[in-house]
């Protein structure tokens, strides 16, 4: 009798423990938080177009341990504000639930956004923010481009071999994450080999009358300038250089590869360098087929911003496959994810092979472009670790 009255019990057991069990989704939503309004709207246009020809190239979904999940893109404007990029990323963490987060661009909103996402347990993959802070200490955050303790002694290194010069004049942002960080590095890669930074001048996000800081650093006897400015920036900044008699090298950072800059800055511009993760005049490979679908799509050549995003989210993806199953349960599923991208080795970009380091950071080299004759970003030369 015993027997007839346990196996009601473990069949009772046994409904309840799968009634538990979470449902598996018909869908994976991947969060992107975007500067789709504010200072810097073309890096938002870049960022929702990589992404929006993404989706379009996987046909919307991605096989994860031999089934087809849907993937939903939730794309958010933080406005190009760090305090927004926050809220953005806990909207898109507590009430959209996404798995994953590509985004914020920029180091002022990636490193605030990247501590909401660190403290929420949600992976996040910033595909152009260079500052150290955005990922140090931050397990569940990681990055597609190298960073400024990198990139500022490659420029330091250029200018020397390039020019042979000596003085050096900074001009920077000294309220946003970004610039400020790098300008720093810059200053001590460029001491470290000898020159003198003669002028370390600054300003506040939203000035567009530099004309009291070049004067300084044209006084001082500056050879050229270093400006790790965004592009909306660099062609007041080169403009007003030149109104003022300014005539040495402006040298820029990963910051002026937007498709806008020639648009803003024009003749000014033309013969200058900068650092940044591809060129894509005289690109072959995948890199070419992915500028010439955007191109054909768009109407005009990705700039850094979209070729990064663009790897982000195939990083993504290789992650998510990884992982060999969605359970259903987005704590575990989230962790999945974290973990396998953090795994990824030699992953075959088109701004370059990477393989993540223990803080989330790629090692890969730096491009310097120089602005062509005709306003192109043709390749000049590569700087690698």
């Amino acid at each position: 009798m015993k027997i007839y009255k346990i196996f009601p019990l473990l069949l009772i057991t046994i409904i309840l423990l799968g009634a538990c069990a979470p449902a598996l989704p018909e869908s994976i939503k991947i969060g992107v938080n975007a500067p789709l309004t504010g200072d810097i709207p073309k890096v938002g246009e870049g960022t929702r177009y990589a992404a929006e020809l993404w989706l379009e190239e996987t046909g919307g979904t991605i096989n994860v341990g031999g089934k087809d999940y849907t993937v939903e893109l939730v794309i958010e404007d933080n406005e190009s504000k760090g305090e927004s990029a926050a809220a953005v990323n806990t909207k898109l963490i507590t009430q959209d639930e996404v798995l994953v987060i590509v985004g914020p661009q920029a180091s002022k909103q990636a490193v605030p956004a990247g501590a909401v996402a660190n403290d929420l347990e949600t992976p996040m993959i910033s595909p152009w923010s260079t500052n150290p802070a955005t990922t140090l200490g931050r397990p569940w955050v990681f990055r597609t481009p190298f960073l400024d303790p990198f990139q500022g002694p490659v420029v330091a290194n250029f200018v020397s071999e390039e020019f042979g010069y000596t003085n050096a004049g900074v001009l920077y942002d000294i309220a946003s994450d970004y610039p400020k960080g790098l300008a720093e590095f810059f200053q001590m890669g460029w001491e470290d080999i000898g020159g003198s930074v003669v002028a370390f001048e600054s300003f506040t996000t939203g000035d567009t009358d530099f004309s009291a800081q070049l004067t300084k650093i044209k006084d001082a006897g500056a050879e050229f300038i270093f400006a790790p400015q965004y592009y909306n920036e660099i062609a007041l900044i080169v403009q007003q250089a030149r109104e003022l008699g300014f005539e040495g090298p402006i040298v820029g950072s990963d910051s002026w590869g937007s498709a806008e800059l020639m648009n803003l800055c024009g003749d000014a511009c033309k013969g200058l360098f900068f650092s940044t993760h591809y060129a894509a005049e005289g690109a072959t490979g995948a890199t070419k087929e992915f500028i010439d679908k955007y191109n054909a799509k768009y109407g005009y050549v990705p700039d850094d911003v979209g070729a990064l995003t663009w790897d982000a989210f195939n990083i993504v993806k290789k992650a998510i496959e990884d992982c060999g199953a969605i359970t259903g349960d987005i704590d575990a599923d989230r962790q999945c994810v974290r973990d396998a991208m953090a795994n990824i080795r030699e992953f075959p970009g088109i701004t370059g092979n990477m393989s993540f380091n223990e803080e989330g950071d790629p090692t890969k080299c730096a491009v310097i472009v120089k602005i062509s004759d005709e306003g192109l970003f043709t390749f000049y030369e590569q700087v690698c670790p």
